[in-house]
């Protein structure tokens, strides 16, 4: 079985969480925070910023990690890790990203009562991180093992 390390942005302006949609007619059409997978030598936190900036050309920098996540599909096993992350600068742009492969459409700013229809990964976004985001992420919480449906 093949294994990959991943990683998470969560990102936050204006109470407003920076998600971007992944789309392929027929395939796949989720939304989620921007983050991928870690490369070489790479540093989690560092993963974090390259993957955000990559994906939305904005610049954050991981603070804290807030879930571990782990997940199973055809491919192998990812263990995912969810970082809260600093909105530093930049504005949204989808148009640059080198893995073109990723077929990220668009991206945005969402506040809770006004996430995406549809289905938005990990499903915690729905309700309980905004409650842990209030308590401040006191401590790191590790998703249940489940497979993935992308």
């Amino acid at each position: 079985m093949n294994h990959r390390i991943s990683v998470g942005a969560l990102v936050l302006r204006n109470e407003r969480l920076l998600l971007v949609h992944r789309f392929v007619p027929g395939e796949h059409d989720y939304w989620v925070p921007p983050g991928g997978g870690v490369e070489d030598d790479e540093e989690l936190e560092a993963a974090v910023a390259r993957e955000t900036f990559e994906e939305t050309r904005i610049v954050v920098r991981a603070k804290r990690l807030a879930y571990i996540d782990e997940l199973i599909d055809s491919g192998g096993r990812m263990v995912k890790f969810w970082f809260v992350a600093e909105y530093l600068s930049g504005e949204i742009d989808t148009g640059a990203n080198p893995a073109g492969e990723e077929c990220i459409s668009s991206a945005g700013w969402f506040a809770q009562n006004a996430l995406p229809s549809g289905h938005v990964f990990p499903a915690i976004l729905r309700a309980e991180f905004w409650e842990h985001q209030k308590e401040g992420f006191d401590h790191v919480r590790r998703l249940p093992l489940r497979t993935s449906v992308f």
